[in-house]
């Protein structure tokens, strides 16, 4: 019973998909004071692994789903053209507000993203569940209660260590009498759900979908330690980065890779030995070439070999671009992939 519930098989989900966000949540539970330590004295290297590594490589995994796939490019260009167009266009009038418009903005798009993948992932682990209309809705309301409460608790305290891309992104409600209820809220939903769990599936001896409780535990672990209970920069970036960047690179991985024979416009058929090399190869390729850009032309923080000033309203709009491309593609690449695989 519990086979039909993978996305992949077992070993695949539970390694890539389901237990980084709890492997990490222990890493950060038992190392904390440690990872002080790592943060003060080797920034530069969890900037280079979860940053550009992770982080901005996984941005680029769309691209296997989409631009580089043949059949997908003739079916949908018109929409892969239009996408990026319309989102460097929107980029330029945005960063003409100012950059603190822009990246605000862009904070918002990217949270909205973030949760809406975890939704997503649910939906995959739930698609062969025999489900009434009230317990989908259920799983509904508690997968976005594991990520929409941290951020509202976030948008509450402007004393948050760590920033989505800048300081002073997100809009501080300073509105105390809010958090009570919305504690009482979260923790209500979490306890039906668990209480759900107990007399409804387990009591009557159902099957229990082990993978999507795994899903929805890491979900909250990672959300709510990485933003309401810890208050650091490196906690925050482990729990943020690897708990999304690294199931969705798997992902794109198992349905353009290893489920499926695609004739990729570019690569052309890569065989399963190389097929690891060419994906992962090709992601941190172009997200140390785009890195490696955004440091020798914008930041200056990391690398900053070169002081090159061009006029920013150009080259942060076009730098950002592959970054909202994915954001905005990403919710047409999936869209129909809950039920079967394109």
């Amino acid at each position: 019973m519990m086979k039909k519930y993978w996305i992949y098989n077992k070993t695949f989900d539970l390694i890539w998909i389901l237990l980084p966000p709890i492997f990490i949540w222990f890493i950060v539970m038992f190392f904390h004071q440690q990872l002080q330590e790592i943060q003060e004295g080797y920034s530069f290297y969890t900037w280079l692994i979860l940053i550009v590594f992770i982080d901005v490589a996984h941005v680029y995994a769309s691209i296997f789903r989409s631009y580089l796939v043949k059949e997908k490019w003739k079916k949908h260009k018109l929409l892969f053209c239009i996408i990026p167009i319309t989102c460097f266009l929107l980029s330029l009038l945005l960063y003409s507000f100012g950059a603190s418009v822009f990246w605000s903005v862009l904070a918002y798009v990217a949270v909205f993203h973030f949760i809406r993948q975890q939704y997503g992932f649910l939906r995959l682990y739930n698609r062969n569940e025999r489900l009434s209309k009230g317990e989908k809705l259920l799983d509904t309301v508690v997968i976005y209660n594991a990520t929409v409460y941290p951020m509202l608790y976030w948008f509450l305290h402007a004393d948050r260590r760590f920033t989505w891309f800048m300081p002073n992104e997100f809009i501080h409600l300073n509105l105390p009498v809010l958090e009570p209820a919305l504690f009482s809220l979260y923790s209500i939903i979490l306890i039906t759900y668990m209480l759900y769990l107990l007399v409804f599936r387990i009591r009557k001896k159902e099957a229990i979908n082990y993978q999507k409780l795994l899903l929805i535990s890491g979900t909250y672990l990672s959300w709510y330690f990485g933003i309401v209970h810890f208050n650091n920069e490196l906690v925050f970036t482990l729990l943020n980065v690897i708990s999304h960047g690294i199931p969705y690179m798997a992902l794109v991985y198992f349905t353009e890779f290893k489920m499926k024979s695609h004739d990729f416009r570019i690569i052309g058929k890569v065989k399963q030995s190389i097929s690891v090399l060419v994906f992962v190869g090709g992601l941190l390729f172009l997200a140390v070439i785009e890195e490696f850009t955004w440091e020798t032309l914008v930041w200056k923080e990391q690398v900053g070999l070169f002081e090159i000033n061009w006029e920013e309203i150009w080259v942060v709009p076009l730098l950002a671009l592959p970054q909202f491309t994915h954001y905005i593609l990403d919710a047409f690449i999936w869209k129909r992939s809950y039920s079967k695989y394109e």
